[in-house]
Parts: structure tokens; C-alpha cells; sequence
């Protein structure tokens, strides 16, 4: 037994931010799946670094481009490959879970996150060609991804909710769940085979937070607001998940649409490496986090039910901030923004490689 299976047992899921094909391949993903991981989640940044930065793909890749590939087919042949082997190893435990955990998530393309249509079209292109039961595909939570959740959820795929920064964002990313469950019911679809995570990032509030109170002078709150705005969220999930209208959803076999914690690793040095892991242990949450996070967290932590402890400490940290004159509405909306502009840096970043590798060949 490790410490991942202790938070398994209160309810609280470690799924691993990171992919790489030699990972896979190696046997490494399998051992902390033994250990106790129950799913994996990706981005293009991760896959900029696996397959620009890496070797694992060259044998894959001079067959790609032997066979007359575009870019584009490149590209998609070795994510969809990597998904596909990654979600291999984790099906025992999607089938022991009975379909709660076990889950390997691809992000849709990062140039489609303001474009509703584009981005149905796509997830719904991607979770074919993997063809796996515990593949969820990544929608960011953008005004233009929220239609595209609804008519995702409603159509039985399984959605990874990305890029969520606010209570507002959550706000509407649970009713985007609520009504696409409401749609599948309708149509006649089993609820009961339909998952989705709604993926709130926490430690990148902090950094844009802080340099906000260091230029305020105000030192006290440093540390303290992105745990305290994650706080606030489960327990906003915890309202949303109960009353008729929840109950009548899970009484035709819907799951929960369990709240992660992602961007989990420690940023700012003078903070705990496990800052972003210690304080938001919870029933019904998944924590991914990257491999350093998940070593130290193996390492040091200490694991104990800790996502409602100090509620009324944070709406106080949380109203201080307000009184400080710090929109965190407006943090988190350009946190967004940023968010998905990195990623498209990073995809594009990707496509570049591909097409220089693609050349010399």
C-alpha cells in the first residue's frame, strides 16, 4: 500500500500529468498504476516536450513520413498512439472501478478553444480514433467550450473540462454537465457510461496573485489565495451536487462530475513542494499531478481529509483581497486567456518540430 492508495481510500484520485512513449513503453506507467495511480492527463505542452524533446517517436515517425504523412497526420498518428497504449495500462482499473478512474485525457486542438463547432467536431473525430472506453477528451472552459461540453456530454463522451481558474468558471462548467446529462437522458443514453472531470487550476492563481500583493505591499495573503479559491469551489461543487435535481440525474446512473486539481506543482520555491496536494484532500476529487509533485508528495506528505478545513479563513483571505482593491475575477479571466495562448504556443511549437524533422527526412 502506498499513500495513494490512502487517498484513494478517502476518496481522492492521483492521476498523473504526464505522457512520453519510452514512459509507457518501459513499463514505468504500470509500476505507479500497481502503486496506486488511477489515470493520466495530457496537454501540448507535455506533448511539445515528449515528442520535440525526446527520441522515443523517431522510428514512428521515419514510418509516418516514409508512408507519405502531412504534418498534421503525423502529428495526430503519435498522440492518438500514445493515448491508446497509456489507456491499455490503465483499463484494469477502469474496469475495477467499474468506470469511475482509470482515465487518459487528450485536449482537443488548442486553436479550436474559441470555436464551439470546431471543437465538437473534433473531440468527437478524437474519441473515435482512440476508440477506448476510458479516453476523455479535453474541452477548455472558455465561453465558446461551454456549448461544446453541453453537446458532448449529451452525446455520451467522456470530457475533461480544462483551463478553469474562477467559481464562475465552475459555476458554468457544472450546468454545461447537468444539461448534457438532461440531453442524454432524454435521447434515451445510459448515464452510467458517461464520465467527466472539471479541472481547476490552482497554483498559477497564486503567481499572478502574489505579484498583485507584493506591488500592494501586502505580504500576509502571499500563498494563501489559491488554495483558499479552490476551498471555496468544492464547496461550491458539493452544493451543486445535491438537491432533486442532482438526485434525479443519479438515479438514472449519472456519475458525479468530480472536481481536479490541476497545476498542482509548486511554482514559488519558498512555498512547500506539496502546498497545492496537502490542503485540498477530498472525497470525490482527483489531484494530477506531475512527476516531481507525485514524488514528493510519496516522499513527505501526510494524508488526512483537508478540502474543508477553513472555509470561513477564506472567504476572509478571499474578502481581503477585494478590500486590498484585487479582482480576482479579472486574475482569473486573463489566467484563462494566457492559458490557452500557451498551449497554442506550445501546439504550435510541436507543429514546427514535426515539419523540420519532416524535411530532413
Amino acid at each position: 500500500m502506498t499513500k495513494m492508495h490512502d487517498l484513494a481510500e478517502l476518496g481522492q484520485a492521483v492521476w498523473l500529468d504526464y505522457i512520453r512513449r519510452s514512459f509507457t513503453t518501459s513499463g514505468e506507467l504500470g509500476k505507479l498504476v500497481e502503486q496506486g495511480l488511477r489515470g493520466v492527463t495530457s496537454n501540448p505542452s507535455i506533448f511539445d516536450k515528449a515528442i520535440a524533446g525526446s527520441d522515443d517517436y523517431d522510428k514512428a515517425f521515419k514510418k509516418l513520413v516514409e508512408a507519405g504523412c502531412s504534418v498534421d497526420e503525423i502529428y495526430e498518428a503519435l498522440v492518438v498512439e500514445d493515448i491508446q497504449q497509456a489507456a491499455d495500462v490503465l483499463r484494469p482499473v477502469y474496469d475495477q472501478t467499474g468506470g469511475a478512474d482509470g482515465f487518459v485525457s487528450l485536449e482537443v486542438s488548442p486553436t479550436l478553444a474559441y470555436n464551439t463547432q470546431g471543437t465538437i467536431e473534433d473531440a468527437r473525430r478524437l474519441f473515435g480514433l482512440v476508440s477506448r472506453p476510458n479516453v476523455m477528451i479535453k474541452v477548455p472552459a472558455t465561453p465558446e467550450g461551454i456549448p461544446a461540453i453541453e453537446t458532448l456530454i449529451g452525446e455520451g463522451i467522456n470530457i475533461n473540462i480544462t483551463l478553469m481558474f474562477s467559481l464562475a468558471h465552475y459555476d458554468v462548467v457544472a450546468e454545461a454537465y447537468f444539461k448534457g446529462l438532461e440531453k442524454l437522458a432524454a435521447s434515451g443514453g445510459d448515464l452510467s457510461k458517461v464520465a467527466s472531470v472539471a479541472s481547476f487550476f490552482v497554483s498559477r492563481v497564486d503567481t499572478a496573485v502574489d505579484k498583485a500583493l507584493e506591488e500592494k505591499g501586502n505580504r500576509a495573503l502571499l500563498g494563501k489565495i489559491a488554495v483558499a479559491n479552490t476551498k471555496m469551489t468544492y464547496a461550491r461543487f458539493q452544493e451543486t451536487f445535491s438537491g432533486p435535481r442532482w438526485q434525479g440525474l443519479a438515479d438514472k446512473g449519472a456519475r458525479v462530475q468530480r472536481p481536479l486539481w490541476a497545476s498542482t506543482s509548486t511554482k514559488n520555491p519558498a512555498y512547500s513542494d506539496t502546498l497545492y496536494v496537502d490542503n485540498l484532500i477530498g472525497p470525490h476529487t482527483v489531484n494530477t499531478m506531475p512527476p516531481a509533485t507525485l514524488d514528493a508528495f510519496l516522499d513527505h506528505s501526510v494524508v488526512a481529509v483537508t478540502i474543508g478545513e477553513g472555509l470561513d479563513e477564506a472567504r476572509d483571505q478571499l474578502a481581503a483581497l477585494a478590500d486590498l482593491g484585487i479582482d480576482l475575477d479579472a486574475v482569473t479571466e486573463k489566467l484563462q486567456v494566457d492559458g490557452v495562448a500557451a498551449f497554442e504556443k506550445s501546439f504550435d511549437s510541436l507543429m514546427t518540430s514535426i515539419t523540420e524533422k519532416q524535411e530532413k527526412m
